[in-house]
């Protein structure tokens, strides 16, 4: 099936009917052709299985299967019946065939219509085009209460901007919140009017606009009362047709007069053009013009033309009684076609620079055969001298002479003329009067005879004076160069004229007038407007006497569009959480929470719906708007439940309304508890904390309420968890601990002394989560004027968010005793008069943002540092640095000083003491430096008589300030000891003296160093130290011109307590040092020791011994007078004689004495100095202690072998001398246990007693050889050995015998040394030593027996079989180490 497509463009004519069927007549083939895809689906399937069934080949049948005739029939039926469906089924394929066919045509019909409006609409974006209306707006019949919806659709390039009227005035959303929604979705525009009333009974107009013009269309809405009185009410159609033309014709506006600006005196054509159907040049159109709303008729000043496609509207001679809102109207077939534009006439430039602009209005009152009352309307002064009058002039008809009728200016805008001829005709016209000059005069009035008319008007005034100002002026958005203002009437009308209004660039100091001749209504659109700029308004009332005052300005606007980038408000969404509050059995309280979303605009109207729980009839309950989120719905039923659901209203409209609410029942409270509280709300959220606010119980039970619980829950958990313990009396609370980034959920109970009631709604879940940018309330003082304020910058704000202020979170409101003002995203709070009365808690809260608020808590502290700037800042004083103060300098001098912050160079100043000003002179001098802001006044010599009380007094331009010290009694005395101490001082550093005193210093080895340092020195000067006055002479000698002497003490215990002193002498002078180290500067110099030593000591050390174990301690050094602790197993160890203490110079050590299992354990000791504590540990037990045990009783063994072991105690020489023939007697005393065995040795061969030598050994103590006789053979080395089971001792003698007659020889080591004088004879029977004298012998090995007498050397080469005398024990002893290093 072919098709041709025209393309719309190329038609001269397109009929919107036709494309609207194309478009259904599109959609119903489609809808058609999916309505037979399922029958479509099932014949595919029919025709699939009858192709198999004819499909099947023929055979032949078995003999055993041959039929009789009577299945032969029954075959043949069946197969006729067979055919007749086969033929079925082809017709349905043949059928199905079409239908495909069909189908795909209307594809490609739709793709190409696609295409085509494609193409269409991308052309449409090209082609500039004016509005036009293609659904237009219907009339409307409703009941009251009732809602009705106006729309229309409307196309245009670029898409117009659609307003809308009700009998010609704007329709506003803001001025009944709720009542009207306006919308604007895909080109449909439309008006709903929500629960209609009788007054809404009106002509309503849509008004489209672009660049190329304008369209209106226009609907009749009836309102009829439900009462069935049949009767409505048609209000406000303005302005009222004065006649009803039945024209056949349509018509259509296409260039439309656009809003107009004009210029006194000169000339300006209004026009439309239009295209007439059918266009009859013998039939017109019907077309009337207005202004503001009053019909015009052609006369000289007002030419109509109509004809060839145009009306047209000239005023060829224009005043500023031409300036309003001029409307066409033409009457066509479907009602009127109308379109108004304001225009806007300005005054003439004036004959004299500043003169004021024409009157206007010129109108003949009471005319009488000999008098004519005119009367006038003032002109707009915005930038020229205030008017002082005026003058009235007359021009008899038919001539061209004008008189002034007054000789003075007449003050108010009326004036009699008298003086006129009965039956003259004459014209009158006013001049404004002004301090510059004269304006321009008026438009001449209409022409008036002086005759008697008993009917004529009368304008007589009965108030006098001009009206007061007009009230509060609020400007809103309107287009892209225009605004809308709004004012309130003035509180005295007095006769009102009308209104001036004025506009002024924010930032510019003049004002423009917005309109030339007196505006009758409260509210005017402004045009001209600079799109981007902002604008400041204000309104004049206007009588015949005059202006009143101005209005106060309006707030800044910026002009732009009213919906801002095209996007308009939206309607708020539902709101939530319906509870109730109270039930008294015939009525009940209801709160609920704010929508989630206001759609842009404020939230100010809430309507509530309710029905019974069994119906689905809803019911309004409020007429009025409610604006608060809590009603009392009255008149119900006791025992029904009911359901509620509330809608949120804005300027956009009403919004959705909430989901049903559970149902209630209406049954009277009456527990004795209260009821919930409600409207929970979050301020000041933080990362850990945040404060929720909440409002009182309606219902407060038997009793008042006296406080709330408040309960918290992880958001998705029911565990609830109460923060406070005690219930809080006001109606919120901080809470803290929260997780940075959780959600929580809030509920809140009530308490009375009845206890606790129900629990709240729960709260939204709340993220413990600052918001970015967030800041704090600051609290300050007020730089310029000293005012106290507390200061909140927001971190974000839009246009209708305002600063709520709040103390103890109740708000502040209008207080006098603070203001609040806002300056952008910055708000602040002023004090009036702070005092006391305004300390606690103040917070702010941001509305219509994300929770933007804060707190400050004002504490008295604070508020007092505040008040105390305030006053600095409104009484100004000299800032000081630092008060009036005194230092003493050297020699003696006392300055008296103090510091301002800054010094011109006029200040000016004066020193008072004790009330007598004094000034630079003998002995004082006063001065000031104006860089450092120093004053200051030098006394030389401060004596007794400058006790008292100084103050200085300094003015500087307008500030001034003053300083006192008062300089008495004990503080006076201490500075009087001062001066005289520095005098004393001065005088003393003449000489050498001590710059630095003696003082002592512990070096690293423990050494403590007395040191001082002396100044003005020379060679020759001397220095001493003494000791309790007792000179002290130091290895090395003090070197005074080093700049610094030195004392050692070393190894210092409390044997160096005492009194020292340092004298320095020379022929200048003499200086001394006293240094008492005793008491404290004792503890502090061994403390100072310990501190030192302690930081160098080794781990502990053990050690064994044959008394027990030993841990010693390696520093240093070491004195019993630090402070030193030893501890096992954490407890306090005295000296006893189980645990001895001790030390020496290099360690300390505490012996265990014959340790047992009881001794084992951690051993610490424990170096304090003062400050810190120096520990050192060793752990004695396991196999530490096991090894140091048993080498305790190996060497407890070895000292008890020592002790009792065979020795020589005493009686034997070393060398013995002898002369012949004499006899020898060796004895000696032997000890061992038990009593050794003692054997004698001649030249290491054992003697044995005979005649000539006899051997004793006498009580197991005494041992004696005697030779009689001795001769030279005798001579040679004798030796004792004294031994037992322990041990023994080898002593040896080297005996030498001489002859008579020969010199002693000298004792030599293994020969005979020269012999001391002779010894005694042995008397008989005596067993004690010899006791011949012997020198001392220069070294002894140690632990051997000494004998008296010197040892000869030992013969070289000789071997003795017995051990030497200096080996005590066959082992030595063995040292235990623990396993921490040793002593470095």
């Amino acid at each position: 099936m072919a098709s041709t497509v025209i393309p719309w463009y190329k038609k001269k004519a397109v009929s919107q009917v036709k494309t609207d069927y194309a478009y259904h007549h599109s959609k119903h083939v489609v809808k058609q052709q999916t309505e037979r895809k399922s029958s479509f689906q099932s014949a595919r399937q029919v025709q699939t299985q009858a192709t198999e069934a004819m499909a099947e080949p023929a055979y032949t049948i078995p003999a055993s299967r041959q039929r009789t005739a009577a299945e032969t029939e029954e075959y043949q039926r069946v197969s006729s019946n067979v055919g007749k469906g086969l033929a079925v089924i082809q017709e349905e394929l043949h059928r199905m065939r079409i239908a495909t066919k069909a189908q795909v045509e209307s594809i490609a019909i739709q793709k190409e219509v696609k295409d085509m409006m494609k193409k269409r609409a991308d052309l449409l974006e090209e082609i500039p085009k004016m509005p036009d209306f293609l659904v237009a707006l219907r009339p409307h019949t409703v009941w009251e209460k009732t809602p009705v919806k106006l729309f229309c659709t409307v196309e245009g390039n670029p898409r117009p901007i659609v307003k809308w009227y009700k009998g010609g005035v704007p329709v506003d959303p803001l001025s009944a919140p709720g009542k009207y929604k306006i919308e604007s979705k895909y080109g449909v525009h439309s008006l709903i009017i929500s629960r209609c009333v009788v007054s809404d009974t009106a002509e309503y107009s849509a008004m489209a606009t672009n660049q190329h013009g304008t369209a209106t269309s226009k609907a009749m809405v009836t309102v009829k009362r439900p009462s069935g009185a049949g009767e409505s009410c048609q209000l406000g159609l303005v302005p009222h047709l004065t006649e009803i033309h039945p024209s056949k014709l349509e018509v259509t506006l296409l260039e439309r007069f656009p809003v107009s600006f004009g210029v006194e005196g000169s000339s300006i054509r209004l026009s439309c053009t239009m295209v007439v159907v059918p266009d009859l040049p013998n039939v017109p159109p019907l077309a009337q013009w207005y202004r503001d709303d009053t019909l015009l008729k052609p006369s000289n000043l007002v030419e109509m033309s109509l004809g060839g496609g145009a009306a047209s509207l000239t005023l060829p001679q224009l005043a500023k009684d031409d300036e309003g809102l001029y409307t066409l109207r033409i009457f066509t077939k479907d009602g009127t076609a109308e379109h108004s534009a304001y225009l806007f006439v300005s005054d003439a430039p004036a004959s004299v620079k500043g003169a004021p602009g024409a009157p206007m209005s010129v109108k003949a009152y009471d005319v009488n055969s000999d008098y004519v009352l005119v009367a006038w309307k003032p002109p707009n002064t915005v930038n020229e001298a205030p008017i002082t009058g005026y003058f009235v002039d007359r021009c008899e008809a038919g001539t061209d002479t004008w008189v002034q009728c007054n000789p003075a200016p007449v003050k108010i805008c009326k004036y009699p003329v008298s003086g006129l001829g009965v039956g003259y005709s004459y014209y009158f016209r006013v001049r404004a009067v002004n301090s510059a000059g004269i304006s321009r005069p008026s438009r001449k009035s209409v022409k008036v005879t002086a005759i008697d008319a008993a009917e004529s008007q009368r304008l007589q005034g009965t108030d006098e004076g001009v009206p007061s100002a007009p009230g509060k002026i609020v400007a809103t958005r309107n287009t892209k160069s225009s605004v809308f203002v709004q004012w309130e009437a003035p509180t005295h009308l007095k006769n009102l004229l009308g209104y001036y209004i004025d506009g002024r660039v924010v930032g510019a100091k003049e004002w423009f007038p917005c309109n030339h001749k007196p505006f009758r209504h409260n509210r005017f659109v402004v045009h001209g407007l600079i799109p981007g700029e902002s604008y400041v308004f204000r309104v004049q009332a206007v009588n015949i006497f005059g202006l009143s005052e101005e209005s106060q300005e309006s707030s800044p606007i910026a002009v732009e569009p009213a919906l801002g980038k095209g996007v308009d408000y939206a309607t708020p969404s539902a709101p939530y959480g319906i509870t109730m509050l109270s039930c008294d059995g015939s009525s009940m309280t209801l709160a609920w929470k704010k929508p989630k979303h206001c759609g842009g605009s404020k939230v100010n109207a809430y309507y509530i719906d309710k029905r019974d729980a069994d119906t689905l009839v809803w019911k309004e309950v409020n007429l009025a708007a409610v604006t608060e989120r809590i009603c009392t719905v009255d008149n119900l039923t006791e025992g029904t439940f009911y359901e509620f659901r509330i809608q949120a209203a804005n300027l956009a409209g009403v919004g959705l309304a909430s989901a049903p609410s559970t149902p209630l029942k209406c049954e009277a409270w009456t527990m004795e508890q209260p009821g919930p509280a409600y409207d929970l709300s979050f301020r000041e959220v933080r990362g850990q904390s945040l404060v929720i606010l909440w409002k009182a119980p309606v219902y407060t039970g038997a009793s008042a309420v006296t406080g709330y619980f408040v309960d918290m829950a992880k958001k998705g958990s029911s565990e609830f968890v109460t923060l406070n313990g005690d219930p809080v009396s006001h109606r919120y609370l901080q809470v803290t601990g929260l997780e940075e980034g959780s959600s929580y959920v809030f509920r809140v109970r009530a308490v009375n002394s009845n206890g606790v009631g129900k629990t709240s709604e729960l709260s939204d879940p709340v993220c413990a989560k600052a918001l970015p940018g967030t800041s704090e309330i600051v609290a300050g003082v007020d730089e310029e004027t000293g005012d106290v304020f507390l200061s909140f910058e927001a971190c974000e704000i839009c246009e209708t968010s305002k600063f709520e202020w709040s103390k103890n979170y109740k708000p502040v409101g209008d207080c006098p005793r603070a203001t609040i003002t806002a300056k952008g995203r910055t708000s602040r709070l002023t004090f009036t008069n702070p005092d006391k009365d305004d300390l606690g808690r103040y917070s702010v809260v941001v509305t219509d943002t994300d929770g933007v608020s804060s707190s400050y808590t004002l504490t008295e502290d604070a508020l007092n540092t505040m008040l105390e700037l305030s006053y600095a800042i409104r009484h100004p004083v000299v800032p000081l640095k630092h008060n009036l103060n005194y230092e003493i300098l050297e020699k003696g001098h006392v300055r008296f000083w103090l510091q301002a912050v800054k010094l011109s160079p006029s200040v000016s100043y004066r020193f008072i003491v004790n009330d007598k000003a004094v000034t630079s002179g003998e002995g004082q001098k006063i001065s000031h430096d104006v860089a450092s802001g120093v004053i200051q006044m030098t006394v030389d010599h401060f004596t007794r008589a400058n006790e008292g009380t100084y103050t200085v007094q300094i003015n500087d331009g307008k500030a001034k300030t003053q300083s006192s010290l008062v300089l008495v009694g004990d503080a006076f005395k201490a500075a009087l000891k001062e001066a005289e101490f520095q005098r004393k001082e001065h005088i003393r550093k003449q000489g050498p003296h001590f710059s630095e005193y003696l003082d002592f210093t512990v070096t690293e080895d423990c050494t403590v160093m007395l040191t001082c340092k002396v100044a003005n020195v020379k060679k020759d000067t001397a220095f001493h130290w003494y000791k309790e006055d007792d000179e002290v002479v130091p290895e090395t000698a003090p070197n005074v011109m080093s700049g610094s002497c030195a004392l050692p003490l070393p190894l210092f215990s409390r044997k160096d307590q005492g009194v020292y002193k340092a004298v320095l002498s020379d022929d200048k002078g003499k200086d001394t040092s006293v240094f008492d180290i005793s008491g404290k500067v004792f503890d502090d110099i061994i403390n100072a020791i310990a501190r030192n030593a302690g930081a160098s000591a080794s781990e502990l050390v053990m050690q064994c011994t044959p008394e027990g174990i030993r841990l010693q301690c390696y520093m240093n050094y070491y004195t019993e007078e630090m402070k030193t602790l030893w501890k096992h197993k954490e407890s306090k160890i005295a000296s006893s004689e189980k645990m001895r203490i001790g030390g020496t110079a290099e360690m300390a050590w505490m012996q265990i004495c014959d340790p047992s299992d009881k001794e084992k354990g951690h051993y610490a000791i424990e170096i304090s100095d003062g400050v810190t504590t120096h520990t050192r540990s060793f752990d004695l037990s396991g196999q530490a202690y096991t090894d140091a045990y048993e080498e305790y009783l190996r060497l407890k063994a070895a000292a008890f072998a020592e002790k009792n072991r065979g020795r020589v105690v005493g009686g034997l020489p070393d060398v013995v001398t002898i002369m012949e023939e004499k006899s020898l007697s060796l004895t000696c005393t032997v000890w061992g246990e038990p009593t050794p065995e003692v054997t004698w040795f001649k030249n290491e061969q054992e003697v044995a007693s005979n005649e000539h030598t006899r051997v004793t050994f006498d009580g197991g103590k005494f041992a004696s050889l005697v030779i009689n006789k001795v001769t030279t053979d005798d001579s040679g080395k004798y030796s004792i050995n004294v031994r037992n089971k322990y041990g023994g001792e080898f002593v040896e003698i080297t005996v030498s015998v001489y002859r008579h007659g020969e010199p002693i020889p000298e004792p030599k080591l293994g020969q005979p040394r020269t012999a001391p004088p002779p010894a005694q004879p042995v008397l008989p029977k005596s067993p004690p030593p010899s006791k011949t004298p012997t020198p001392s012998k220069p070294q002894t090995p140690a632990q051997s027996v000494k004998s008296p007498t010197p040892a000869p050397a030992a013969t070289p080469g000789t071997k003795s079989p017995t051990p030497p005398r200096s080996v005590k024990s066959p082992t030595p002893p063995r040292f235990m180490k623990s396993p921490t290093p040793p002593r470095k």
